[in-house]
């Protein structure tokens, strides 16, 4: 058992964190190790990985659980998929964790920080847009993000696709998602805003490797153009839904 001074808070919270993951050989083994030392609470979701991926989970069969499925289904759906193991499990609460390295385990102290002071939140580890290596095309990519998200809330938010987050389960177990992949993270967050879910941000440190040994599964083109779908169908929905949702339930607070 961890004698992390954090591990007894992550119990008490009944924190579990989730690790999607696929085709990161070289950093999932690195990020597992790195959270053992503060919980033992950990659900690995193999995405339908095609290097050697299941074969290095196997070696942690007795120390976390670990999902598996086939093909590759996207990460919106890996998600999903350890929300509804977690939520079987009895956990209250999700934090998910990328597993390509770019994420700090020890931060998870501030999500746990925060989430006892907000304990209904969405919690959003907010990275630095113009941290050293970030690539270019994240820091565009965030941007447009970010600015479609306040256009659907009204909710201004620092890094709308960050993958280090804390859910509150309950809130999250029952939501259905239109999309499975990349973009079901910013559905998420939209969905979470409309149904009057509190988000918070946070700032996290980040580690972004050189070019030539980042490896990252976004697909400039063909995930810009789902995204723009998926944004101009929020927009709809918010004007016919979102708003009013969030305008009743303001008005029903007073």
């Amino acid at each position: 058992m961890s004698t992390h001074p954090l591990y007894s808070r992550i119990k008490e919270l009944g924190i579990v964190v989730l690790v999607p993951t696929y085709n990161n050989y070289k950093t999932v083994t690195q990020v597992i190790d790195s959270l053992l030392i503060y919980t033992p609470d950990i659900i690995v979701i193999n995405d339908g990985a095609t290097d050697s991926t299941p074969q290095l989970l196997q070696a942690y069969a007795d120390k976390v659980t670990v999902l598996s499925y086939y093909p590759n289904k996207g990460k919106g759906n890996a998600l999903i998929t350890g929300f509804r193991k977690a939520i079987e499990m009895g956990f209250s609460y999700a934090i998910t964790i990328d597993s390509d390295g770019q994420h700090f385990a020890d931060d998870l102290e501030l999500f746990v920080d925060e989430i006892e002071k907000y304990p209904h939140a969405l919690i959003v580890g907010s990275r630095l847009l113009k941290q050293e290596n970030m690539p270019g095309g994240n820091t565009f990519a965030n941007k447009f993000s970010n600015f479609w998200f306040r256009v659907q809330t009204g909710i201004a938010m620092p890094d709308t696709q960050s993958g280090y987050r804390l859910y509150p389960l309950k809130k999250m177990g029952s939501m259905k998602l239109w999309t499975k992949r990349y973009e079901a993270e910013l559905e998420m967050l939209v969905f979470s805003a409309w149904r009057g879910i509190r988000l918070r941000a946070i700032k996290i440190k980040v580690f972004y490797a050189s070019k030539e040994e980042r490896v990252s599964h976004f697909r400039p083109y063909h995930d810009f153009i789902r995204i723009g779908l998926l944004n101009s169908v929020l927009v709809f929905l918010a004007v016919v839904y979102g708003y009013p949702s969030m305008a009743i339930r303001r008005l029903f607070k007073k």
